[in-house]
C-alpha cells in the first residue's frame, strides 16, 4: 500500500496554477486563493477559510500583518495551564546554578546522579512545555502569518537546546526576544536577540571579554543575522564587533559585582542580561569604516544601528523572507523591491512582507513551494482535525525528529535550511507518508491524555468533507485522483491525500 502514494509524491515537483479570483469577500475559494492562503498561513481550516471569505483578501492580510492574536478557549486553556515563564529566566538560571553548585558538592557519585537525574527531568519538562506552546499556537492560533514568523525568527536567530542552560532559557527567548518583534522593527528584534542569554550562552559571548575575547557571537551576527557572507564585511570587521561585545554577558549573582567608581554607572543589568564594564574592551574601534569611541555599552547602540542601516543587511534580510515565502531562487527584482522597503522603513517586518504579498511575483510563484516538514506537519494537522484541540504533542515532536527538523533542535547557527532540496529526499518523503496514515487513520495519539488517563474517544478524520470539496479539490491534479479513487477505505483515502505530491506544496 505505501509504494504508489511514495511514488507519486516523488513524481512530481509542482502544481499547474491557473489564475484566481483575488479573494473577494464572501465569493467561494479559487485555486488561487486556497494557494494563497496556504502560504499566508500554515495551511487551511475551516475557521480560517471562514474568516477569508468574511473579510476577503485585502483585508485578511492586513488583519495577519497586525498580528492580531486569538486561540480558541479549549488551545487557550491549554497553553495557560503550562507552568513555563511562571518564574523569572533569572530566577530560573540562579535556581539551577545553585542547584549544580549542591550536586557538586554530594559526597556520592551516585547521589551525584540521581540528583542529575531529577534536575535534567525538569529541564526536560520546561522543553516539551515550550514545544507544546510553540505547537499549539501554530495550529490554532488566528495570527497564522504571526505564527509563521516567530518560527522563521526562531530558526534565523537559532539556538540550540541542548547547548549548556538552554533547556532552561529557551522557551523565554521565544516569548520575550521573538514573539513581540516577530512583525515589528528588525532593529528591535536584534537588539533584544543580542541581550537575551539564551544567544549570549549558546555562541559564547558570555565568556567574552577584553583580553580574552571570543569571536563566535560577532561572525554569526553579520554572516548569519545581518548582512550575510561575502557582503562587504572583513574578518578584521568581526574583530571589532568582537571588542565591542567585550562584557556583554549573562549572570547568576545575586549581588552586583564590585566595581571601580568610574565604571558603577557605566554597568548595565536586565533580569539574568549584565553588561560588565570590568569585562570591556575601552579601546576605539574602527567598524565597518567607522570609528566608535570606547565608552560601553553605548558602543553596542551604535554598532547595531550601523549594522541595520547597511544595505546588505536590508538585501540579506529580505532574500530571506522571500526564500521562505517566494521561492527556492526569490526573484532578484522582488528582493530589489523589498530590500528599498527595509531601508525606507527603518526596518520595519510587516512593511517589507506587505510589499512581497502585494506583488506579482509572490502570486505566480503560488503553489510551487515545497513544504519544510514544520509546515506539512502542521498543515497536516489543521486540515485533518479541523480546529479539534490535541491534548499531547509528544506525537507531534517524534514526527518533527523524524523528519530532521525538532523546534529548537539545529545545531549549528545556520538554522534549518529552506529549499526543496533540504527537504525532498526519498527517506523524507517516506516518513512523511507514515505520518499522514498515522493522521489519516485515526487521532495518532494526539489526543492520548499525557497522565495516563483513558484517552479521548476519536475515530479517523473524514476529510472528504465539505471542507474539501470547497477548498483543496481545487489544486489536486488527475494523477492524485486517480489514486484517491483507487483507496480501500476512507483511512486510506485520508492517507494518500495526506501523503499527495499536491499537499507537499504551497
Amino acid at each position: 500500500m505505501n509504494a504508489a502514494p511514495i511514488a507519486l509524491t516523488l513524481a512530481l515537483s509542482g502544481l499547474c496554477l491557473s489564475a484566481g479570483a483575488a479573494g473577494v469577500a464572501g465569493k467561494p475559494l479559487t485555486q488561487e486563493d486556497v494557494h494563497w492562503l496556504n502560504r499566508i498561513t500554515y495551511g487551511i481550516d475551516g475557521a480560517t477559510v471562514a474568516e477569508y471569505q468574511e473579510l476577503g483578501r485585502k483585508a485578511f492580510l492586513e488583519m495577519q500583518l497586525r498580528g492580531d492574536d486569538g486561540m480558541p478557549a479549549a488551545a487557550g486553556a491549554t497553553i495557560d495551564h503550562l507552568d513555563l515563564l511562571k518564574t523569572p529566566l533569572y530566577q530560573t538560571l540562579t535556581d539551577v546554578d545553585q542547584e549544580n553548585r549542591r550536586i557538586n558538592a554530594l559526597p556520592t557519585e551516585d547521589d551525584k546522579q540521581a540528583a542529575r537525574k531529577l534536575l535534567n527531568a525538569q529541564a526536560d519538562k520546561i522543553m516539551y512545555e515550550a514545544d507544546k506552546r510553540h505547537l499549539m499556537r501554530a495550529l490554532y492560533s488566528r495570527a497564522q502569518l504571526k505564527e509563521q514568523m516567530v518560527w522563521f525568527w526562531d530558526n534565523h536567530f537559532s539556538v540550540f537546546q541542548s547547548k549548556a542552560n538552554l533547556r532552561w532559557s529557551v522557551a523565554d527567548y521565544e516569548e520575550h526576544a521573538i514573539r513581540p518583534h516577530a512583525l515589528g522593527n528588525f532593529r528591535d528584534l536584534l537588539m533584544a536577540t543580542l541581550k537575551h542569554p539564551a544567544m549570549l550562552m549558546y555562541l559564547d559571548n558570555a565568556q567574552s571579554a577584553g583580553g580574552k575575547i571570543n569571536e563566535n557571537y560577532a561572525r554569526e551576527l553579520l554572516e548569519l543575522h545581518t548582512m550575510g557572507v561575502n557582503s562587504g564585511y572583513s574578518q578584521q570587521d568581526v574583530q571589532e564587533l568582537a571588542r565591542i561585545l567585550t562584557g556583554v554577558g549573562v549572570t547568576t549573582q545575586l549581588a552586583p559585582p564590585k566595581l571601580k567608581p568610574e565604571w558603577q554607572a557605566l554597568y548595565l543589568r536586565d533580569g539574568a542580561f549584565e553588561f560588565n564594564p570590568a569585562r570591556h574592551d575601552f579601546g576605539d574601534k574602527n567598524l565597518l569604516g567607522q570609528t566608535i569611541t570606547g565608552q560601553g555599552w553605548n558602543e553596542v547602540e551604535q554598532a547595531v544601528d550601523l549594522i541595520v542601516r547597511q544595505p546588505a543587511t536590508a538585501h540579506f534580510i529580505s532574500n530571506k523572507l522571500a526564500l521562505y515565502f517566494v521561492s527556492d531562487d526569490p526573484p532578484p527584482a522582488l528582493v530589489d523591491r523589498m530590500a528599498k522597503t527595509f531601508q525606507h522603513s527603518n526596518g520595519d517586518i510587516a512593511a517589507v512582507l506587505r510589499t512581497m504579498f502585494g506583488s506579482k511575483e509572490f502570486n505566480a510563484a503560488l503553489g510551487g513551494k515545497f513544504k519544510d516538514p514544520m509546515h506539512y506537519v502542521v498543515s497536516t494537522m489543521r486540515l485533518a482535525y479541523n480546529g479539534k484541540t490535541v491534548v499531547n504533542v509528544k506525537p507531534v515532536n517524534n514526527w518533527l525528529n523524524a523528519l530532521g527538523e525538532p523546534l529548537y533542535g539545529h545545531l549549528t547557527p545556520d538554522g534549518y535550511g529552506m529549499r526543496q532540496r533540504d527537504w525532498a529526499s526519498s527517506g523524507q518523503m517516506s516518513k512523511r507518508f507514515e505520518i499522514a496514515r498515522a493522521i489519516g487513520g485515526g487521532s495518532a495519539g494526539l489526543f492520548d491524555s499525557e497522565d495516563g488517563s483513558p484517552p479521548m474517544a476519536f475515530g479517523f478524520p473524514m476529510l472528504s468533507n465539505r471542507l474539501f470539496y470547497d477548498t483543496v479539490d481545487n489544486t489536486i491534479g488527475a494523477p492524485v485522483r486517480l489514486a484517491l479513487d483507487k483507496a480501500a477505505s476512507q483511512a486510506e483515502w485520508n492517507a494518500f491525500l495526506l501523503a499527495s505530491p499536491d499537499f507537499m506544496y504551497r
